[in-house]
């Protein structure tokens, strides 16, 4: 029996019980660093600046878990290059050769299915981390249906000049790490979500390691 349905129904009853409202810091198993020290110059004149201190914790709701977990993905690129499209949710996260998928040159894209709608607090987006690297024209959209034609939300877009077509983005460019990128979702709907890039500083090719969502299924949303 998968325990799987009954743990995401229980995290889901304590999100949204009597102390539903209280949130608490986004619990995040993180991979190892594989590059240390000082990132290369990078010329992109979009690009946010380097602190080098970690993240600040992410408060969400209480009870709040990873729906992608297993989930299956699909992609603009029906063969990769390298890897599988299953990669991106099998929660491996690490920055080694065998933990990411890679698609073809130019814009490209990944679409996880949930399975249900559901209400969503985070997403963390880890592309190929084991180096340096700034992926371009990151742009990440929420939509009810799976050819993004209903409902159709950008909640991430870091592409400056519009080069992707999917509009003008006003996040900045960052350089890859272990810690991902997280980006908050303020309790938006949704059943897909599609992830862009299109190339990097390093090469043409589009890699992706692992994508988290974290929130509760809406049904059990009062």
């Amino acid at each position: 029996m998968n325990p799987r349905p009954a743990l995401l129904l229980l995290a889901a009853v304590l999100c949204v019980r009597a102390d539903g409202p209280e949130r608490v810091p986004l619990a995040i198993v993180l991979p190892k660093p594989v590059f240390v020290g000082t990132p290369r110059l990078f010329t992109s004149p979009n690009l946010e600046a380097v602190t080098g201190k970690l993240r600040e914790p992410h408060p969400v709701p209480k009870g709040c878990v990873n729906l992608a977990a297993q989930r299956p993905v699909a992609s603009s690129d029906p063969a990769p290059f390298l890897g599988r499209l299953a990669m991106v949710t099998d929660g491996d996260k690490e920055g080694g050769g065998e933990s990411f998928v890679e698609l073809g040159l130019g814009k490209q894209w990944v679409q996880i299915d949930l399975g249900q709608p559901v209400v969503l607090f985070a997403i963390l987006v880890w592309h190929y981390h084991g180096e340096p690297r700034v992926y371009h024209d990151v742009v990440v959209q929420l939509a009810d249906d799976s050819e993004f034609t209903t409902n159709v939300r950008t909640v991430f877009n870091n592409d400056h000049d519009n080069s992707s077509g999917l509009g003008l983005g006003r996040d900045k460019e960052y350089i890859e790490t272990f810690e991902g990128r997280l980006i908050p979702v303020a309790g938006s709907k949704a059943r897909y979500l599609r992830l862009y890039s299109n190339g990097n500083t390093t090469d043409d090719m589009n890699d992706y390691v692992e994508v988290e969502v974290f929130g509760i299924p809406a049904k059990h949303v009062p």
